[in-house]
Order: C-alpha cells, then sequence, then structure tokens
C-alpha cells in the first residue's frame, strides 16, 4: 500500500486542528492564527502530545512503506522542505535516538533527526493554498497523512525502529554488489598452483624414478625399476668383495 497515493489526506480536519493545538502553552492563540492564516506554516513544540522524527525524503518514503505494508500503520505525516516528519509518542524521540545510536543499528540506518521536549518544528498548513506546488518539499509542504481526530494512534520508538532497519536492510540488498574474482588468493595469482617438486629420489639425477644402474640400459617396462634396484645391490656387494680380494667378479647374467 503507498500512501503517497493512497488514503492520502492533504487537509486537517477541526479535530486535527484541536489535537495539534494541543501541543501549544497557549491552543487558543494558536486556532485563533490558523482561522486568520490557514496556508502559512506554524513552529509547535515537541514532547507534549507528539515528537517528530525528521527523515531524507526518500528513505522516509521506504519507512513508511514498510509501516503500511508489514507493521501497524502510522501517524499524521508530512513533508515540509526535502524532509519527512512523522509524527511519534511523546518521548519517542530520545529512545529511538538512542537506540540508533548503537552501532549495529546506526550502520544502516542514514542519520535522523529525534525532535522530542524542549525542541520545535515547522509544520506546513492546516489548508492548502489552491496554488501551492505539487511537488514534494517544495513551497511550504504538505500533509501526507493529515491529522483527523483528537487522539490519533502515534507509533511508538520499537515500530519506528524495527521500519527503519527494514528499510535501511531493503535499500542495501537493492545495490549493486562487485563481482569477485573467481579462484583467487591473496598474493598468489589467480587460477594457479606452486609447482611441484619434481619425481626424484635421493641420489639420483632430476625428473629420474630411479638411481641409474651401473650396467648396460635395461629395456623399459613394468619390471625396470626392479632390476635397476636389485643390479645396484650387486654392484654394491661386489664392490664390497674387489675391496677385500683386489679381483672384479662377473655380474650374473639377468
Amino acid at each position: 500500500m503507498d500512501i503517497w497515493t493512497y488514503q492520502s489526506v492533504e487537509y486537517v480536519t477541526v479535530a486535527g486542528e484541536a489535537w495539534l493545538a494541543s501541543a501549544s502553552e497557549y491552543p487558543r492563540s494558536m486556532r485563533a492564527l490558523w482561522q486568520s492564516r490557514p496556508w502559512a506554516p506554524s513552529v509547535l513544540p515537541c514532547g507534549r502530545a507528539f515528537d517528530v522524527i525528521s527523515m531524507p525524503s526518500l528513505f522516509g518514503r521506504k519507512v513508511l512503506d514498510e509501516l503500511w505494508t508489514s507493521g501497524p500503520g502510522c501517524g499524521p505525516v508530512a513533508t515540509f522542505r526535502g524532509r519527512t516528519l512523522l509524527f511519534a509518542q511523546p518521548g519517542a524521540g530520545p529512545r529511538l535516538r538512542t537506540l540508533l545510536a548503537w552501532e549495529e543499528w546506526a550502520r544502516d540506518v542514514p542519520p535522523l533527526l529525534c525532535h522530542g521536549l524542549g525542541d520545535a518544528v515547522t509544520i506546513p498548513p492546516v489548508q492548502r493554498m489552491v496554488s501551492a506546488p505539487q511537488s514534494p518539499g517544495q513551497g511550504s509542504g504538505r500533509w501526507i497523512v493529515a491529522p483527523d481526530s483528537r487522539e490519533p494512534w502515534l507509533p511508538g520508538a520499537a515500530v519506528l525502529l524495527w521500519a527503519c532497519v527494514r528499510a535501511a536492510r531493503e535499500q542495501g540488498d537493492a545495490s549493486p554488489v562487485p563481482d569477485a574474482a573467481p579462484n583467487t588468493v591473496p598474493g598468489a595469482a589467480p587460477n594457479t598452483v606452486p609447482d611441484a617438486a619434481p619425481n626424484t629420489v635421493p641420489g639420483a639425477a632430476p625428473g629420474v624414478g630411479c638411481p641409474a644402474a651401473p650396467t648396460a640400459a635395461l629395456p623399459a617396462g613394468p619390471g625396470a625399476c626392479a632390476e635397476r634396484s636389485r643390479r645396484g645391490a650387486l654392484h654394491r656387494a661386489q664392490s664390497a668383495q674387489t675391496s677385500r680380494s683386489g679381483h672384479l667378479q662377473p655380474l650374473p647374467s639377468a
């Protein structure tokens, strides 16, 4: 449900005027001002009848969509000078500011202005002029959901925090993610494997699986390596015998 085009109330009822005037210390004077200049913006204090959460226009729209599609709805909402003003329960401004100060929330939610006790905000006129600008954020602002009762429902800090976090996460999920380099390791060339050591045996030439026999070359075959090992053992035995007798004995035939 898009409240920007559905169920938008751009005028304040008599009951809504009474609720807005109750935020002032002089309600009768405020209502008399609206009767004489109903198209002029007004400044009202926060903390008595309501608090106001000021958001960037685009992010405020996402928060409102979350409140209406998945949440309990919203209270009065206005736009003024490129900001979305959400009216909340008294005391919700300082509490939401404290919740957003947590690192895990502040990382996702853009900076918000949480107006509470001791602050004042400028609200749009209670009536809209016929020649007023149609674009949000221009002129004196406008009501998206104008107050229409003496006791409108207002969201608390927990509801607003939930909506802000959901809107921020959806906004982050919609941003493109850069492609990762395939099969890469920090400090190594992509798609490469360190060179393996050659199949060598201690004492043998590089690339040779078995030590060379001291006799003539043997035919290649599955038993060549074993035969070379046997002849090597015979050669060592012959060398030992020669060192004792001083005579060279012939090697037995294969």
